[in-house]
């Protein structure tokens, strides 16, 4: 009782415990996701050469781009903020920048960055432009940029823009140093201009059966050896086994997906407003008519002889259902003439701005204040404002699909209209409609519905897959179960490294990431089967179309690879290295008729081959082949030789020599030229070889 009355008599302290209680908990909660990763509160992204990188640096930079692929596109950003450092930091010390009005010509005069040009392209016409990019010029020069986000984009361009500019610097400072000294041009003009031809048998590696080749561990070892630069890694790599359940829609889904689709096709058939209906059910309308051989072949004849408001369906195409109903029938023009003014707009403010001098416009020509050719040379912004807006005659199809509808179907000859296209907004005018053919072409509505998987048969195949997951502990105990299914197959990833984010034929996503790091965490070890399930998402319906389990199959250290992790992957090149030894002592002696008999092949020949052409037509890849050819004599036969797609023995047919000299000026500017540009393009990776870079993303992804 004494306890309880001291409480009473202090409660505000007792609120004040509570207070700070929950808030611990709140900050606990709040820190957590860090301070599990790090083992501490650190928010450092990465450290490149001393320069941090903070997470919210990063992940503010990455909210800037809104690329396909969220993973591909924190690539990008990691590779800008490395270069910056790394190029930053070299530039620094030998004296290099960008200027003021250099930077102002990279992003406004007529030496665009590339980084500018390739942002700022019209799809249509993939030439700059330039009228979006003044705008952006316009707006930085009044200070009346309205979207933050532009600002913030721009701003960060300008430190793209400095960044590959001062690579260029960089590559052109090496690139200048590059000289083909005479001995060297003179070497590559003979490699160019002498020539070889030979008879050639070819006795491809199945030839000897892979039962009659024994590998032991130090063929692997020899093979490796032979093969240091191919397969040592700067980092730790890890593989992955992986068993793969399908989800796929059962009969029964595909039945009640048919009954909602009945269902849908008496509506439809009902509706009133057609348009209305096509959008309340999630489907595209094409307002376009079509002529018969427009329509999708297998129900062209179908939907052809329907009368309008008819309806033809449900039936499957392309693993969906859909309905089609016949909305109109009309005859279609042959060409139309029509003129425009065009106002490009990408943002919501240059939309506002252009629909308003547009339809100011459109009200002058309407109460006969001014005409369509005048105001179209003057406001007009494409190639056609000096001949008054006027684009004169295009077939049906010609014009991207919004401006084709509109002149074709739907705008009456006189009549002004303002619509948007990808180019941005236009003030539109018909001036003629031609008809010859008088074709009719039919306006179709469709609803599809796709066939997927229930929800209910998604959980069965994730409940089985958890259940497979908790049973076989171990990889070996997996292997084994999957052996003894039809249904399952067991795939192997290739090598692993921290940040990947794409496995195999599972792509890249998420999944494929939380793979990855499954396989990089420190709880996880060589032969563990995840007790986690992951799914994946159909990149088109969305719905978890896959479940897979996956077991840890081999840890690699950074530097050659254990014989035992790689023994998989090299088996092939050591046992053709072994068939190679053989079928050399099968054929040692032969001349290549009795080689051709005796492997049922035939004696062909090639036509005139340069040194550094490496290839043999029809054969492909075969240096080795090559380099044997020259550094024998004519009317010799070879001793074999392995390539790479078999064992090969040569006779020498002719060694042509080209007696003219070769231009020394041209092919040292050809040859330095050459090295030159893998300067400048390769400049950031050679940064990167002796950079001190500590990367942490895979703690933050």
């Amino acid at each position: 009782m004494a306890l309880i009355g001291k409480i009473r008599e202090n409660s505000w302290l007792l609120i004040v415990l509570l207070a700070l209680g929950l808030g611990g908990f709140i900050v606990m909660d709040m820190t957590s996701g860090q301070q599990s990763a790090f083992g501490g509160n650190s928010n450092t992204l990465a450290e490149i050469e001393g320069e941090k990188v903070s997470y919210q640096d990063f992940n503010n930079v990455e909210r800037l781009f809104n690329g396909q692929n969220a993973f591909s596109q924190r690539d990008f950003v990691w590779n800008y903020f490395v270069d910056k450092a790394l190029v930053g930091q070299e530039a620094e010390a030998l004296g290099l920048g960008v200027g003021s009005d250099e930077l102002r010509e990279l992003q406004f005069g007529t030496k665009l960055s590339p980084i500018v040009e390739s942002r700022f392209r019209d799809p249509s016409t993939f030439q700059v432009d330039r009228t979006r990019l003044n705008s952006y010029r316009d707006a930085i020069d009044n200070g009346t940029f309205t979207d933050p986000q532009q600002r913030q984009f721009w701003a960060h361009q300008q430190k793209e823009i400095r960044v590959d500019r001062l690579k260029k610097k960089m590559g052109n400072l090496v690139s200048k140093a590059i000289y083909a000294p005479t001995w060297q041009v003179e070497m590559v003009g003979e490699e160019q201009n002498n020539k070889v031809s030979f008879a050639y048998v070819q006795i491809p590696f199945d030839e000897v059966d892979n039962a009659d080749v024994q590998l032991t561990d130090s063929d692997y070892e020899s093979y490796l050896q032979n093969n240091v630069a191919r397969y040592e890694t700067k980092e730790e790599t890890r593989r992955v086994d992986y068993v793969v359940f399908n989800v796929e829609a059962t009969e029964e889904d595909i039945a009640e997906i048919r009954v909602e689709m009945d269902s849908l096709a008496i509506d439809f058939k009902d509706a009133i407003n057609d348009t209305t209906f096509l959008t309340s059910n999630y489907s595209t309308f094409d307002a376009a008519y079509k002529k018969k051989s427009e329509l999708p072949e297998t129900i062209a004849d179908t939907l052809w002889n329907l009368s309008v408001g008819s309806v033809y369906g449900p039936y499957e195409e392309e693993n969906s259902f859909k309905v089609a109903k016949i909305l109109n029938r009309k005859i279609i023009p042959d060409s139309v003439e029509s003129r425009h003014i065009l106002l490009p707009a990408k943002t919501q403010p240059e939309f506002v701005q252009a629909f308003q001098t547009l339809d100011s416009l459109k009200n002058l020509i309407e109460d006969g204040a001014a005409n369509f050719a005048e105001l179209a040379q003057r406001f007009g912004t494409d190639g056609t404002r000096e001949k008054g807006g006027d684009l004169g005659y295009a077939s049906p199809g010609q014009m991207v699909p919004q401006f084709n509808n509109l002149i074709f179907y739907d705008a009456e000859p006189t009549e002004l209209n303002i619509i948007q296209t990808q180019f941005g907004l236009h003030l539109v005018e018909v001036t003629d409609r031609k008809y010859e053919t008088n074709e009719e072409g039919v306006q179709v509505g469709f609803i599809s519905e796709p066939i997927v998987p229930s929800s209910s048969t998604e959980n069965k195949i994730n409940q089985e897959a958890l259940k497979f997951a908790s049973q076989y502990k171990t990889r070996e105990e997996m292997l084994a179960a999957v052996a003894e299914r039809d249904d399952l197959d067991v795939e192997t990833s290739t090598s692993l490294k921290l940040n990947d984010h794409t496995i195999g034929d599972l792509g890249s996503n998420q999944g494929a990431r939380d793979m990855v790091k499954w396989a990089f965490a420190s709880s996880t070890d060589v032969n563990d089967v995840s007790a986690q399930v992951f799914g994946f998402q159909d990149p088109v319906e969305f719905y978890t179309n896959k479940f897979v389990v996956t077991a840890l199959r081999s840890v690699q250290k950074a530097g050659m690879p254990s014989l035992a992790n790689i023994k998989d992957e090299i088996e092939a090149q050591v046992r053709n290295e072994k068939k190679a030894t053989v079928i050399k002592e099968q054929v040692s002696g032969k001349d290549l008729a009795a080689i051709a008999t005796q492997y049922s092949t035939s004696v062909d020949t090639t036509g005139e081959i340069s040194f550094n052409s490496g290839f043999l037509p029809g054969l492909g890849s075969e240096p080795k082949v090559i380099s044997k050819a020259f550094g024998s004599e004519v009317g010799s036969v070879t001793e074999p030789v392995a390539g790479n797609n078999g064992v090969y023995v040569l006779k020498i047919i002719s060694k042509p020599q080209n007696t003219t000299p070769p231009n020394i000026p041209q092919l040292r500017r050809t040859i330095a030229g050459g090295v030159r540009n893998q300067a400048v393009s390769g400049i950031a990776q050679e940064l990167r070889k002796n950079a001190d870079i500590e990367d942490n993303r895979s703690k933050f992804y």
